[in-house]
């Protein structure tokens, strides 16, 4: 029999989740409801309509669809089944040491938020849901079990780090990822004490599946000419109504990431970033993570994003958009050189543009083509 595929918009962060979503995501997982959770504003509800388009009946073995970033296209729907979740949630437990009660501080229109019920689900526990301004310590409180445990992404562990160290320590893991992760602020992190877990992992593997380099129990990791390739039963079946995109990156029971990474002779992934995101200056390969890294080092700087911009004598230049950190004043010469001593010449910025904040898309990723927008008149 078809079945068709609900959209349930996602709530703003607050109580809302655990009486909007949570009951229909426990329905899908049980196999009895297929669902997707889709973003509240206007923009990206159109936008998952028409990639989703519900009044078409789903394909077989999906039970959620989750709505890809879109941070270099118009995203796609990820086809994930029950048992595909299950299995990423299973494996995260076995690895944190046991079910615990979760906070929930991620929007639930994106995977990283989504598991988070998920786990919670399969401890048959719901999650502590921190309201906007509330503490992080307040929702802990609220947290079910004897162990604890949020996923954040690195801007939101920036900011508990500095407002509410304790609050994160008391934690029994904290799961950081959604984007690359300042070495400098996993450092911080971990000399105050906050067990700070890296997860690597995208809404085609249902999620996290690489924690602190090492894969998940079944998961299957290599990299070399397609970039980072990953196998395992959290695999998605494919992009909704899309087999085209599907065959491209799902080859032969592994899934096609286009990141760039090497495996050490530990064993250890190290992922360097997008393999289109690369901006080739002058004939040297720069990696705009690693310049935003440093970047977000220097004590002006609050946050940045990097993009490449066509350039007539270097083929492309290194472009810097930074937020300034309370009373900074960022100056590119100085970047210039503080980026130079760290990374070479080359990944040096040759264009600044201090902005007020870094747009966001849904996921809580950096929107690249909006901060290229931002600072397309300037």
């Amino acid at each position: 029999m078809a079945r068709q595929l609900s959209l349930v918009t996602a709530p703003a962060p607050g109580p809302a989740v655990l009486t909007d979503v949570w009951p229909p995501l426990r329905a899908a997982l049980d196999g009895r409801a297929p669902l997707a959770v889709v973003p509240a504003d206007a923009g990206s509800a159109a936008r998952a309509r028409a990639v989703l388009r519900p009044e078409v009946p789903l394909e077989d073995g999906a039970d959620l669809v989750v709505l890809t970033s879109g941070s270099t296209g118009d995203g796609r729907g990820v086809l994930l089944s029950a048992a595909a979740l299950q299995a990423s949630a299973t494996a995260t437990l076995d690895r944190l040491g046991g079910p615990g009660g979760w906070v929930l501080a991620l929007p639930v229109s994106a995977v990283a938020g989504l598991q988070v019920l998920v786990r919670s689900a399969l401890a048959d526990q719901a999650p502590a849901v921190l309201a906007p301004g509330e503490a992080l310590a307040d929702a802990l409180g609220r947290a079910p079990g004897d162990r604890r445990y949020t996923a954040l992404v690195p801007t939101q562990l920036r900011r508990f780090l500095a407002a509410e160290p304790d609050a994160l320590r008391a934690f029994d893991a904290v799961l950081v990822g959604g984007a690359a992760t300042d070495p400098a602020l996993l450092a911080r992190a971990r000399d105050a004490g906050v067990p700070v877990v890296t997860t690597y992992g995208m809404s085609e593997t249902a999620g996290g599946c690489v924690y602190d380099g090492v894969p998940l129990d079944g998961v299957g990791v290599r990299a070399g000419e397609h970039g980072i390739e990953l196998s395992g039963p959290q695999l998605a079946a494919g992009y909704r109504l899309d087999p085209s995109a599907t065959a491209e990156v799902f080859v032969d029971g592994w899934f096609r990431t286009r990141d760039a990474g090497a495996l050490g002779s530990d064993g250890l992934l190290t992922v360097h970033g997008r393999l289109d995101d690369v901006v080739v200056t002058g004939g040297v390969n720069v990696a705009p993570a690693a310049v935003e890294a440093a970047l977000r080092e220097h004590p002006a700087v609050a946050d940045a994003v990097v993009l490449g911009r066509p350039d007539a004598e270097w083929g492309a230049r290194v472009v810097a958009a930074v937020v300034p950190s309370p009373g900074g004043a960022p100056d590119l010469a100085v970047l210039r050189s503080w980026v130079t001593a760290r990374l070479g010449a080359p990944a040096a910025p040759k264009e600044l543009h201090v902005v007020d904040a870094v747009p966001v898309l849904h996921t809580g990723k950096p929107d690249r083509r909006a901060v290229a927008r931002l600072i397309g008149g300037a």
